[in-house]
């Protein structure tokens, strides 16, 4: 089982529509996936199941008790996708979390359970802020995939994450990796998407993922639908679908072990 979190102290830079499209990929090839809300805003839960009533138990009432990720998992649309759904309670979730013992390690004892162990992977889409929420993800991860909007500001926020990052390895995790950086919101026509690109490329080198993930009508119209862009596009020439499977080949291009197809 590989996890890896998706995360961006920044809001906007396309977490959700990463770690939902790169789940649906990834379950499209015949690996098993389980894709952990774990941002209060809870776009992914909207996508991919429905909006969590409050009698319904989500990420947060699992972390709160100190329960399993099994017991809340639901299937999706998506054949092979499951879903550890997220409600409104989540964003109270890191006031509680603070007078816990072991508050950074709660994420990963709910994973312990027998269920979650029969996935391939397991994506956890995370809070645009570096508070406990996103700690505990990325004490849990093998990796941590980072999404990168072509513009200016998100460059800024890069700095405090891998900051983040490098704490989470010296005191709490020292096996997490950097997956690498996919730039989102591609738009050639963009004098910045390349400025943004050049300085990502200086910086990060090898850790740039060749797939763009390009400005796509059909992609902002798709959660509105309550839909992958697979199921959206619905045609292996979209761009979407396209940009989507080429991360996915890449991601699983990176990870160790050489993890083969899953079917």
């Amino acid at each position: 089982m590989q996890v890896i979190a998706v995360a961006n102290q920044k809001g906007g830079v396309g977490k959700t529509t990463v770690a939902v499209n790169l789940g649906a990929a990834l379950a499209g090839m015949g690996f098993k996936v389980a894709l952990i809300d774990l941002d209060a805003q809870a776009n992914a839960t909207q996508v991919l199941y429905h909006h969590l009533e409050e009698t319904e138990r989500g990420i947060c009432e699992v972390l709160l008790d100190e329960g399993l990720v099994d017991e809340i998992l639901v299937h999706t649309q998506v054949n092979g996708l499951m879903l550890a759904p997220a409600g409104e309670s989540l964003a109270n979730a890191d006031i509680n979390l603070v007078s816990m013992i072991g508050r950074e390690l709660v994420l990963r004892n709910a994973l312990k359970g027998p269920i979650v162990k029969e996935f391939d992977f397991i994506l956890i889409d995370t809070a645009p802020y570096l508070g406990l929420l996103t700690v505990n993800a990325l004490v849990v991860a093998d990796y941590v995939l980072v999404p990168v909007s072509c513009e200016f500001l998100p460059l800024l926020g890069l700095k405090f994450l891998l900051e983040t990052v490098d704490k989470i390895r010296h005191k709490l995790h020292p096996e997490l990796e950097v997956l690498g950086f996919i730039l989102t919101m591609y738009d050639r026509r963009e004098k910045i998407t390349f400025q943004v690109e050049k300085l990502l490329q200086e910086r990060f080198g090898n850790l740039m993922f060749d797939t763009r993930i390009r400005v796509n009508t059909k992609q902002k119209g798709a959660p509105a639908q309550r839909a992958t862009i697979f199921e959206y596009e619905r045609s292996r020439s979209g761009k979407g679908t396209e940009d989507f499977t080429g991360l996915a080949e890449e991601v699983l291009s990176r990870l160790k072990g050489g993890l083969q197809d899953g079917k």
